[in-house]
This record gives C-alpha cells, sequence and structure tokens, in this order.
C-alpha cells in the first residue's frame, strides 16, 4: 500500500512530512535525486529523463502512485510523461494543479470553464526551469482568468539549502522579492513554486510583508492526496515499507536531512 515521493533532493521532506502527518497509516517510500540536484538549471530534455528513471525506481518498490513533490520536475516533464509514458495502471501526480485549486478555490476535479477569482495580482518564486516553463501559468489558464503572474527565477536558493548554507539562502530569498517587488509593487498572494522553499518560507513571509497571502505546498498537497486515496484506494501500491532512498552519497544526504528536519532520518543507497 505504499505511495511514493520523488524529489530531486532534500526539498520534497517538506511535502513528505505533512503527507505522513495527514495519512499516519499509509507507507511512503521517499527518493532524493541527490547525485543530480538542483534540478532547476537543466533542460527540460536531462530533467524528463532524470525524472522518469526516479519514477521506474519507486514503481520497482511497489509504489504503483508516485507523487512528483518537485516542482521543477512536475512543470518540465509530468505532462509529457502523462501523455506519453505512464502505464495505465500506475499514476504520477504533481504538486501544482492542488496548490492552484487552493488559489482559485476550486474543488479538485471542478472541470468548469475558467473563471474570474479573488486574488488578481499573483507573485511566483520558482526555480529558474519552472519559470521558463510556464507551466503554472498554463495550469491556471485552465481555471481562472484575469489573474496577472508575475514569475521571479530564484536562482541559487535550492543549492544553498542542500548544502545547509540557510543564512546564504535566506539572504537570497530576500534578494529576489526585492527584485519581484519592482516589478508588482502590491501582490495579493505569493507562491512558493518549490518544495526546498517551506524552509525558508519565514523568509519569504519577512521580506513579503503581512499583506500578501503566501501559498506553501505540504499541507495543500497532503489534503489533495487524501482526497484522491478516498476516491482512487486501488491506487495504493504493494509495497509495505516506509524508505528513504537517495542516489547520492546516503550518510552525507541522511546527515543533511537530520539538519533540517531536526528529526534523525536514516537514507539508503538507491
Amino acid at each position: 500500500m505504499a505511495v511514493g515521493v520523488f524529489d530531486s533532493g532534500l526539498g520534497g521532506l517538506t511535502v513528505l512530512g505533512a503527507l505522513a502527518a495527514r495519512l499516519p497509516d499509509v507507507p511512503f517510500v521517499y527518493l532524493g535525486d541527490n547525485a543530480h540536484t538542483p534540478y532547476g538549471v537543466r533542460d527540460a530534455e536531462d530533467i524528463y529523463t532524470l525524472t522518469t528513471a526516479g519514477v521506474e525506481r519507486l514503481w520497482a518498490e511497489g509504489c504503483d502512485l508516485v507523487i512528483l513533490a518537485c516542482n521543477t520536475a512536475s512543470a518540465a516533464a509530468l505532462k509529457r510523461m502523462q501523455e506519453t509514458w505512464i502505464p495505465s495502471d500506475k499514476r504520477v501526480l504533481g504538486v501544482f494543479v492542488p496548490l492552484i485549486e487552493a488559489l482559485t478555490e476550486r474543488q479538485w476535479g471542478d472541470n468548469s470553464p475558467p473563471r474570474e477569482v479573488a486574488v488578481k495580482h499573483v507573485a511566483l518564486f520558482a526555480t529558474p526551469a519552472t519559470v521558463s516553463s510556464r507551466a503554472f501559468q498554463r495550469e491556471l489558464a485552465f481555471r481562472a482568468i484575469g489573474v496577472d503572474v508575475e514569475a521571479q527565477p530564484c536562482g541559487g536558493v535550492v543549492d544553498a539549502i542542500e548544502q545547509g548554507d540557510m543564512q546564504l539562502a535566506e539572504a537570497l530569498v530576500h534578494s529576489h522579492v526585492e527584485a519581484l517587488l519592482r516589478r508588482m509593487p502590491r501582490p495579493q498572494a505569493a507562491v512558493l513554486g518549490c518544495t526546498h522553499y517551506p524552509l525558508v518560507e519565514h523568509a519569504f513571509r519577512e521580506a513579503l510583508g503581512p499583506s500578501v497571502d503566501v501559498y506553501s505546498q505540504p499541507d495543500l498537497v497532503a489534503a489533495s492526496l487524501d482526497d484522491y486515496l478516498k476516491r482512487r484506494p486501488e491506487m495504493l501500491g504493494a509495497g509495505q515499507n516506509s524508505l528513504f532512498l537517495t542516489s547520492g552519497d546516503p550518510v552525507n544526504v541522511s546527515r543533511k536531512a537530520t539538519q533540517f528536519l531536526r528529526r534523525q532520518i536514516a537514507f539508503q543507497a538507491a
């Protein structure tokens, strides 16, 4: 009954934590592709190749349903995977849609035409690859009209987090927020479009100020998966055990993960 969670590195652990809290009886197998992180500076073909390899590894662990807890993979690879690659007995879901549904106040599966929504000015903070894909704007356009999105590629933030340099990561967040605010001085909402960013969410909130609603993904993705599994319980795979897998050095990745989440996590080689 295991569910797979794939990320380019450690950022997806923020989503995994929310998933495990919401669904304590479901075993989760987490795979971080730490050997190839960050994805946000790679081209779309490279991201697709790495993501499909990771998903296949999770299928081998008995995870018929895999969550791409990586916005870059969701933006650059998921649509192509769903259209041409994923077999009918498997599912791969991304992390954009639950966030956009919350932003536009839509229920899961609401396929009515796009409509006016309360939020008109949205700041998107994401990796360079996610920003260049325009996947967020594409998914948003299916659900809402009249929303102005200003996207800021946040180069360096994921690298700093993965290296454990939170002081640098927070300084970069402030710099990227300032750059966006010069182009969109009064956003109503800000979307943290990378699952690493909840680790520095306080820095985004501080830089943006109290008037901006900040949308972060972990709890939204967990609620969406809970709803999905209630409707599609057959998508729980055959795997029985929770695991942490990495394509990188398990000792080093375990140390960093434990540092980030302030609890002991032991990774195994994928």
